[in-house]
């Protein structure tokens, strides 16, 4: 079956229309590539010639700006032909100073020097493989096709087919019954080889686009951590207010309510002390209660046994309070990072009280370990199916999106037949 779908698979690529963009694509960017290679050699050696003069440096300023333009016809061409995304590069951020301080930022823009390098060394490539497919092209439809039309060169001339090739004492047509197969046969292989050169000239091109006309590694990075750092915060903004809730839902309400309970206790003490007595031993309960929510609160913030014992005992703590049996397992050889132990534990803390709400489980397990410089955390359970960390506004996604902010990842294998296993990978340490 997977032979056939294969077969299948070589026999259409000539006629699906990703090779048909691939060849639009190679084609349009001989004449494309001509005219950004022409404008950028002129317009650099232009400016350098004159920058013995005040106007070479504004010129050289001109062609930056111009090949970045270059760049959005590119960028955009890939992306309509290819059906690849390439990133926009940093903009250029000029200080305050106007034109001057523009021309400067220009200037010392790695990206714009990028774009004009694009210019020059896409322009023999663009001739190479304008060649290489449009001969594949031409060569191979025209001799698949030969049967069809090998009849015009009798007919319009005195010769009894294709010449293939001539000398004094020999002369070879392609006429004969055998001639006309053979070339058919040749047709048809160059046919069905001519995708796949071109799937391998526009990778050339994907990779040329994306490293000197896509974002840096520097720029993808500060795109991460400014998008990291907004996670963050919304994160640290939600716990905020989860704590406030939870204090102003539990134990402040609790205690506002000790202190009326003990004023009146106070007050009954000297009418019916028996009375008195009964609503102090009541509030005494309250105040177990309301120290007990306090312990729990702070416990989901990062409990002491965490900061002095380390992941095992905290682990082990959070797995005694599930309503489901839950074996441990934690093999470390050492502490990890302080805000990585405490992402951890709030990790499985999350994940045990899933469990524990919508599971439905008899028996979890929790697995940590080190594998390379990555700390590994999996939580299983034999419960009910469907768990996602992809939907939208659910506690799985919010803990994926605190784990990527950490350059973490969060897995959730969750089949119909079920039972979940969710993995979670954190850095060691947190990497600058």
């Amino acid at each position: 079956m997977d032979n056939g779908k294969a077969i299948g698979s070589v026999l259409r690529a000539p006629v699906e229309g990703r090779t048909w963009r691939e060849l639009g694509h190679v084609l349009v960017g001989l004449p494309l590539s001509t005219l950004y290679f022409s404008l950028a050699v002129t317009g650099v050696s232009l400016g350098a010639g004159l920058l013995v003069t005040f106007l070479g440096v504004p010129v050289l300023a001109g062609v930056l700006a111009m090949c970045r333009g270059f760049g959005h016809v590119e960028r955009a061409r890939v992306r309509t032909l290819l059906r690849a995304e390439v990133g926009e590069p940093a903009p250029v951020r000029a200080r305050k100073g106007g034109a001057v301080a523009a021309v400067a930022a220009l200037l010392k823009s790695g990206s714009a020097w990028r774009h004009v390098l694009y210019s020059v060394v896409h322009f023999p490539w663009a001739v190479f493989g304008f060649c290489l497919a449009l001969t594949f092209w031409v060569s191979g439809w025209s001799m698949l096709l030969y049967p069809l039309w090998f009849w015009v060169f009798p007919a319009f001339t005195d010769q009894p087919g294709l010449m293939l090739f001539q000398n004094d004492a020999y002369s070879f047509y392609l006429d004969s019954p055998a001639a006309v197969v053979a070339t058919a046969l040749v047709g048809l292989l160059l046919t069905l080889a001519t995708p796949w050169v071109l799937r391998a000239l526009t990778v050339v091109d994907r990779v040329m686009v994306g490293g000197l006309l896509g974002p840096s590694r520097l720029d993808s990075r500060v795109t991460e951590l400014e998008s990291d750092r907004g996670v963050v915060v919304d994160t640290a903004a939600a716990d905020l207010r989860r704590i406030e809730r939870d204090l102003h839902d539990g134990a402040q309400a609790r205690l506002a309510a000790l202190a009326m309970e003990l004023g009146l206790a106070k007050e009954k003490l000297l009418e019916d002390p028996e009375a008195g007595a009964r609503m102090v031993d009541e509030a005494h309960g309250e105040v177990k209660i309301a120290l007990q929510e306090l312990r729990d609160l702070a416990r989901g913030i990062h409990p002491a046994v965490l900061t002095d014992r380390g992941l095992d005992a905290a682990l082990s703590s959070v797995a005694a309070r599930c309503v489901v049996p839950v074996k441990v397992a934690v093999d470390l050889p050492a502490r990890p990072a302080e805000a990585i132990e405490g992402i951890a534990y709030f990790t499985v803390s999350e994940l045990l009280r899933n469990v524990s709400k919508h599971a439905a489980a008899r028996s979890a397990s929790v697995d940590v370990w080190k594998s390379g410089e990555r700390l590994l955390l999996q939580v299983a359970d034999d419960g009910r199916a469907g768990a996602d960390a992809h939907a939208a506004g659910t506690g799985l996604a919010a803990l994926a999106d605190r784990l990527d902010a950490v350059d973490g990842v969060l897995v959730v294998d969750s089949p119909a037949e079920g039972g979940t296993r969710v993995t979670a990978e954190l850095p060691w340490r947190i990497r600058p």
